[in-house]
């Protein structure tokens, strides 16, 4: 069975965006914090996210050359969404997507994998019944991506195996919490945390 693995940025006050999504904070360009989240993306069968992360990254991700685009393109999706298969056409339907595909000399190249986005697989059912069934099959890890409204329901339902968070060193005093929905305290046991050049620290937790 694979374990389910949330992996958000998050705010010394605990937010993992401003009130409007605001998240460029996160682009601090701490290279060493980035090659272990490289590491950490490439150690997993199955990326899942909200239908709005889905989105923007369906159309960001098929024609980016950054070093988080092959494990981000290659490695199967599934996205939860109440439209079913109509958020695939949504995503495939983007300007930048679609200029890439006709050719565009000014649009990038379709990199390795990008057309996985368009076959991601829709999870429109109860949301814990989705998941243990995506947990079923064998294999690494499947890692959540959010947005927050999906991390909150994934925790609140008590979904997540592991918690891998990086804590940012910065303090927004309002913004998108994850931990807001919990039905009770949720004690949970710190296994391994890891400090970064600028200041940024993993924390990874599991449930007790």
């Amino acid at each position: 069975m694979r374990e389910l693995i949330l992996a958000m940025s998050m705010s010394l006050d605990g937010f993992v965006a401003g009130p409007e999504g605001e998240a460029q904070w996160v682009f601090n360009g701490d290279q060493e914090a980035i090659a272990w989240k490289v590491e950490k993306l490439r150690n997993v069968s199955l990326h899942i996210m909200g239908s709005r992360v889905f989105r923007d990254m369906a159309a960001f991700w098929p024609t980016s050359t950054a070093v988080f685009a092959p494990p981000m393109n290659q490695i199967p999706k599934a996205v939860f969404s109440k439209q079913g298969a109509a958020v695939l056409k949504a995503a495939a339907t983007t300007e930048g997507l679609r200029d890439a595909q006709a050719g565009d000399p000014q649009a990038g190249q379709l990199q390795p994998g990008a057309e996985s986005w368009a076959q991601a697989y829709v999870a429109s059912g109860d949301l814990a019944h989705e998941v243990a069934k995506l947990k079923a099959k064998g294999g690494k890890p499947i890692i959540a991506h959010g947005g927050a409204a999906f991390g909150r329901s994934l925790i609140a339902q008590n979904l997540v195996d592991e918690y891998v968070l990086m804590v940012y060193p910065i303090a927004l005093g309002k913004g998108l919490p994850i931990f807001s929905d919990l039905p009770a305290p949720r004690p949970l046991k710190l296994v391994r945390s890891k400090a970064f050049p600028l200041g940024t620290v993993a924390q990874i937790y599991r449930p007790l």
